[in-house]
């Protein structure tokens, strides 16, 4: 119970602006109760006026017990609308937290995460909480109501009352069982949910992949395997709640023609009488409603937890690390970096040892170096997707960690060897970076990118639908896109991380002249394996096993590192 108050006050707190329509809910509830509790009433005083062959009466008796049908329905209806207005608001609010904590979560808790992980709890579990408030309170008014049935029965004839009692004490003590083990499996189930989902998520990524290399047969036994481990687990638990449900439903039936062999006794001894008998046998079904109300709350309030759990996981960071930043603010940064004695490791393995070196604003720098050598991990670094281990990283003269998130990435723009495209337009996709941005600034950036003319050859042009991770586009033209959406973002600081590496020899001479027209009134810091790409920067810095080995010019490098000379003489070849 502690559990469950903690959870169900975490989980008001998102139900803010949508609250009047749960109190409107209950108004109707309310309402709706009393209708199907003094209906069983009127049909046991439509029985007895049959029964004494009033039928002058029987008329009116029928128009009540046709008011009361009506109302029920309408104040259901007028219930139901109030609680899905409640309920989505809810459900809307939890989704955005949990989808906003989890772009916050470092960066090591996404990468050693199956995306499953995240994607199940903010879509299955943030549904399964959504009803909690309606739930629970359809449930406190059906229960308040069914225990003045209760009494109404304790006082109609107390022997049936213990009767009642006994019942609800042995189907409790069933359901208890049942509660015990579904709840144990159903949490592995959890798990086998999220890595499903996971590997769904794979497959449409990875789907080009996984044609190219022939690996369907492969890749469709690794989803069988997983999908029918799912579903033996749901067959498991299906069996065991369908036997225990099967002896519940024993023991009501049992309970109910128990309760005519009672009556029929009492009757003889004239311990009841015959209409008390009529009303106690319609209430009948409310006495077991009573049990049915309480083992669903029950379950659904385990469920329930079971998804706040997993959920507040996230959003309150007892299980996954978010980031963290200072409190400092650059409004415009300027483009000084210096990296001092930086040492950073994966998993123990060191990629930067002791690495050092300072970069001036507007100062066009690259960074080359064999793969592996740490080129990608210094623009992780810049961008504090990870943090150093030792050392310290400055921007105009502040470290990083004392900065605010929009005073770093705020002023950076970096695109990645692979850029993602969201599965939006190209309108929406750079509006991403520039809510308010202007038709001339957008198309100003993709002629800078050179992406405009393909543009304005699609049927929509710039409203027209890229497909999940731009897979309409080539690989050159998403890279195309992302430039002009970093160039649109006009920030000081500018990354390219292997950005010209899918373009073709022409189209890279009209990046590579765009960059060049940038030059002086940037920082701009690129790497790069194709050393023709950064020939022209002021400075290139090697790499070599996380270490700065030589800096220069192009043409003091030629002269002066041998490993630097090796590897543009290799690629002239």
């Amino acid at each position: 119970m502690k559990n469950t108050f903690y959870n169900l006050k975490k989980s008001w707190q998102y139900s803010k602006g949508y609250r009047r329509y749960l109190f409107i809910y209950i108004f109707f509830g309310v309402l709706s109760i009393i209708c199907n509790v003094l209906n069983p009433l009127l049909v046991a005083q439509l029985i007895i006026e049959i029964t004494n062959q009033n039928i002058n009466n029987l008329i009116t008796t029928g128009f009540y017990i046709f008011l009361l049908s009506v109302g029920t329905w309408l104040f259901w209806m007028f219930g139901n609308f109030a609680s899905n207005k409640f309920s989505r608001g809810l459900l809307v609010k939890l989704q955005c937290t949990l989808a906003e904590e989890t772009l916050f979560l470092k960066q090591k808790e996404l990468s050693t995460n199956s995306s499953g992980v995240f994607a199940d709890r903010i879509n299955n579990d943030c549904n399964n909480i959504k009803y909690v408030f309606t739930e629970l309170s359809h449930t406190i008014i059906t229960t308040m109501a069914n225990l003045g049935i209760m009494i109404a029965v304790f006082v109609v004839n107390k022997y049936v009352f213990c009767y009642y009692v006994a019942i609800v004490a042995l189907v409790t003590l069933f359901n208890h069982l049942r509660f015990k083990y579904y709840f144990k499996i159903d949490k592995e189930i959890r798990k086998i949910n999220e890595n499903n989902t996971g590997i769904v998520s794979e497959l449409i990524r990875g789907l080009k992949d996984i044609k190219v290399l022939n690996a369907i047969n492969g890749f469709t036994k690794k989803m069988r395997d997983r999908f029918t481990a799912s579903n033996q687990m749901r067959y498991k638990l299906g069996k065991q709640d369908a036997m225990l449900w099967t002896g519940i439903s024993i023991i009501e039936n049992l309970g109910k023609f128990g309760f005519i062999i009672l009556a029929v006794i009492l009757i003889k001894h004239n311990l009841l009488t015959f209409a008390g008998f009529i009303v106690l046998y319609t209430y009948q079904d409310k006495v077991f409603g009573l049990l049915e109300n309480f083992n669903y709350i029950t379950q659904y309030l385990k469920d329930y937890n079971l998804s706040c759990n997993r959920i507040f996981e996230i959003i309150s960071h007892k299980k996954f690390e978010k980031e963290e930043f200072g409190s400092k603010t650059i409004e415009k940064a300027s483009g000084n970096f210096e990296f001092k004695n930086v040492s950073f490791g994966y998993n123990d393995e060191m990629i930067l040892k002791n690495l050092s070196f300072k970069i001036n604003e507007n100062e066009t720098v690259a960074f080359v170096g064999k793969s592996g050598s740490g080129k990608s991990t210094i623009f992780n670094l810049i961008t504090k997707l990870y943090e150093v281990n030792d050392g310290s990283i400055m921007i105009d003269g502040y470290d990083i960690n004392s900065l605010t998130c929009d005073s770093i990435r705020g002023n950076m723009s970096l695109i990645t060897q692979d850029p993602y495209i969201f599965n939006f337009s190209i309108r929406e996709n750079l509006a991403l970076v520039k809510e308010d941005m202007t038709d001339d600034e957008m198309t100003q950036a993709c002629k800078l990118a050179q992406i405009h003319d393909y543009i304005m050859t699609l049927p929509d042009k710039y409203d027209t639908l890229v497909g999940e991770g731009g897979v309409t586009l080539s690989g050159g033209q998403r890279q195309r896109l992302a430039i002009a959406r970093a160039l649109l973002k006009k920030t000081e600081i500018i990354l390219f991380d292997e950005a010209t590496s899918a373009l073709d020899n022409e189209t890279q001479k009209e990046i590579q002249g765009a960059i060049n027209n940038m030059k002086g009134e940037y920082t701009i810091l690129i790497i790069a394996h194709r050393l023709s790409t950064v020939i022209n920067s002021d400075r290139i810095l090697f790499v070599d096993d996380g270490r700065v080995i030589a800096s220069g010019t192009h043409d003091e490098l030629m002269k002066s590192c041998d490993e630097y000379r090796h590897l543009y003489e290799t690629e002239l070849v």
